[in-house]
Parts: structure tokens; sequence; C-alpha cells
């Protein structure tokens, strides 16, 4: 495969899921994610904005935010995002730990 193919298709896939993060399954919550993956929404925008670091592209926390939810990252938060039950946060406390240091995230 060629490598601007590859690259063509890791951006379908990654278009892919968003789509499913944001659309198909917004009611999934961030805190869960980082429970079960070690990773959510917001560290995904947050890869993204490293990204446009990388190329020279200045781009804020909140504007890469902004970009990957589709919306003012409060307006998400308001419309999908439900309080932490006290189970989640002890939950996200030991998936944090376990996975610092491991993919650099969290």
């Amino acid at each position: 495969m060629d490598p601007q193919t590859r690259i063509e298709l890791e951006a379908a896939a990654f278009r892919r899921l968003r789509r499913h993060l944001m659309e198909d399954r917004p009611d999934a919550q961030n805190i869960d994610l980082m429970n079960l993956a070690g990773f959510c929404r917001n560290c995904l925008s947050r890869w993204y904005g490293e990204a446009a670091a990388e190329r020279g592209i200045e781009m804020s926390k909140e504007e890469a935010r902004e970009i990957f939810y589709g919306m003012p990252y409060s307006e998400w938060k308001a419309r999908h995002q439900a309080e932490a039950t006290p189970e989640q946060t002890a939950a996200f406390e030991t998936s944090f730990a376990a996975n610092v240091g491991e993919a650099g995230d969290g």
C-alpha cells in the first residue's frame, strides 16, 4: 500500500470513530470510555491539537475540542454528559493510575 492511501484510510477510520462517538453513541460517557479504554473524546481532541502543533498550526485546547466535538465543549457537556457517580470516579482513579506512563495519556 502506498503512503498516501494509508494516510487516507487512517483518516477515514478516524472520521468514522469520531462520528460513532459523537453521533451514534453520545450516551457513552467520557469517564466510562476512560475507565474501559484509557482514552475518551477529550483525549482524541487533545491528540488532534497535538498533531496540529507538530505541523506548526497553533490551536488552543478549546479550539481543538470545538473542532472534534463539532460545538463548544461546554455545549456538548450540557447536552450529553452526566455527572460522574462515585463508582465511576473510583474506577477512573484506578484506571488512571494504571494508564499513567503507558500511553502518556489520561
